[in-house]
């Protein structure tokens, strides 16, 4: 097995391929204030990318052999092809070579106290969260994040070796690499489905990770998904529940919304009542992250009067219902939603705020993904009154022309649904500005490079106020 501390110094130059990677950069960065030499590689330059650089790593844009030097220790994230050949000059070099997750994982033991928040949604959303909560002097937690949170500064905050915060992602069944002392499980869903072949094995996956947890471990479990309360009652250390519609030790009650789609709500702990909150975040998924949060932070012993003044005052990460900006009366809008799960959440979130029309900007994430949920996806825009359909978002994959996106735009419309497929930003800029009016909403939504219709709309906008001026 493979292991890695800080302080055995069995490695000294460390190589990422695939550095700009949201988990990889922060991994990156740990090891650079621990005193190791890191380079990396990504293809293309980015503010985190440059951000290593500024700190002292060596990064080169573009994948070449020549890049891993005299590594001792290579790490590859998912993103990277078998075939690529910087990861087999790697693999020949005689130099350790271990994947994104092994590595994290190994990590993790370098920490007296390990929280890892997993479930098919809202991980990051959670895990910021609890980062807000417990980023004080006191506690001091190195913290990776799968977002950009600026309560921390971007996505890693670096602290002391007492608590580590992560995200532990299930894809290719990389949480059975973590042994964390909590886990939290926010819900099962079917997703990632180009590794996984049924919910079942998504399950399964998850079950497993249930029991590497140890009698000494906490696992905090959404007792309204169903798949996560049945692997609940497996697990040999202390399980702590959270709820809406089910009993719970933490539970939320009393649900409403204000006319900006901002959930209120009276929290139980334990059968008692504890206070009534009211979040800085749109819809009702955000109260489940919440409730897990709170029951994590809890556990760890935090304040309780600290805890539920930081949920309150919890503003959001970028890239999850992300409030971009104005265009006179119209809102932009960004999120990250790709599953259709996530995309019925939000776009409910955004109805709860507004009664004038939601323009819905998607961009499908993965060919895997969208030709197996395709049935799926054309029924998660029901919140939506028009529906603008981008080209697939291929990330890890190659296009082999089984899947397009005029398909999902065409079955949206078969649903009795407006939508409308357009193949380039420009095209998609175009259009919104012809067709929204005032007090409308826009919002874009993918894990891909969607965000960026919103951010040219805004600059456009700016730019023509300016030439008016």
């Amino acid at each position: 097995m493979f292991e890695f501390y800080f302080d055995a110094k069995a490695y000294n130059k460390v190589h990422f391929i695939g550095i700009g990677g949201i988990s990889m950069s922060g991994m990156a960065e740990i090891l650079l204030s621990k005193g190791y030499q890191v380079s990396g590689t990504d293809n293309s330059d980015s503010h985190i990318v440059g951000h290593l650089r500024d700190l002292g790593a060596k990064i080169y844009i573009g994948h070449s052999p020549s890049n891993i030097g005299d590594a001792d220790l290579i790490i590859f994230t998912d993103a990277i092809a078998p075939d690529n050949v910087e990861l087999i000059a790697a693999r020949e070099s005689g130099a350790c070579v271990i994947d994104r997750a092994s590595f994290l994982g190994s990590l993790m033991r370098n920490y007296r106290n390990s929280i890892a928040v997993s479930g098919t949604h809202g991980k990051t959303t959670t895990t910021s969260m609890i980062a807000t909560i417990i980023n004080n002097p006191q506690m001091n937690p190195t913290i990776l994040l799968g977002g950009e949170l600026d309560s921390i500064g971007g996505n890693v905050k670096l602290g002391t070796n007492e608590f580590l915060l992560t995200e532990a992602c299930e894809y290719k069944a990389n949480i059975l690499k973590y042994h964390p002392s909590m886990a939290i499980i926010l819900n099962i869903d079917e997703d990632h489905l180009d590794f996984f072949k049924s919910i079942d094995h998504i399950t399964d996956t998850f079950r497993e990770f249930v029991d590497n947890l140890t009698e000494r471990d906490v696992l905090i479990a959404n007792n309204d998904d169903e798949h996560v309360r049945l692997l609940a009652g497996a697990c040999r250390g202390k399980v702590v529940t959270i709820g809406i519609d089910s009993d719970a030790d933490f539970m939320a009650k009393n649900i409403s919304f204000d006319p900006l789609g901002y959930p209120s709500f009276d929290l139980y702990a334990e059968g008692s009542f504890e206070s009534s909150l009211k979040l800085g975040v749109m819809g009702k998924h955000n109260v489940y992250n919440a409730l897990a949060a709170i029951a994590a932070s809890y556990s760890m012993g935090v304040d309780r009067d600290l805890v539920l003044e930081k949920i309150s005052s919890y503003g959001g990460v970028h890239r999850r219902l992300e409030l971009k900006g104005f265009m006179g009366n119209v809102r932009i809008i960004d999120d990250y939603a790709h599953h259709p799960t996530e995309i019925k959440a939000s776009l409910n979130a955004i109805r709860n705020s507004t009664d004038e029309k939601v323009f819905c900007i998607f961009q499908p994430h993965t060919f895997t993904r969208t030709k197996i949920l395709l049935d799926s996806f054309s029924e998660a825009f029901s919140d939506a009154d028009r529906v603008i359909i981008a080209d697939i978002y291929a990330a890890r994959e190659l296009d082999n022309g089984e899947i397009h996106s005029r398909d999902l735009a065409e079955l949206i419309r078969r649903r009795g649904y407006e939508a409308v497929y357009l193949g380039s930003f420009s095209e998609i800029e175009e259009y919104i500005l012809q067709e929204v009016s005032n007090h409308d909403t826009v919002i874009t939504m993918g894990a891909g490079n969607i965000y960026q219709v919103g951010t040219n709309l805004l600059n456009r906008f700016s730019a023509d106020s300016q030439k008016a001026i």
